[in-house]
């Protein structure tokens, strides 16, 4: 999960195994596989710095060739 901040400054979670892209228009904008789209405080560069902190917490990005390294032994 990561935190994110709502336009009106109440903090929520979102699960991020969930989000399918973050866009800035300039407002960050999170869609969720489901559709949902969220609309948030938070820069989009912090929100997928937020992303990968929590992949690597749940070793998502363990696998080097994930990770972009090629010749990993």
């Amino acid at each position: 999960m990561i935190q994110v901040t709502r336009l009106n400054g109440a903090a929520f979670h979102l699960n991020a195994l969930y989000i399918e892209k973050v866009e800035s228009f300039p407002d960050t904008t999170i869609t969720l596989t489901t559709g949902t789209k969220y609309v948030v405080l938070d820069s989009m560069d912090t929100v997928n710095d937020r992303i990968i902190k929590f992949y690597q917490s749940v070793q998502l990005l363990s696998n080097p060739h994930l990770r972009g390294e090629e010749d990993e032994e």
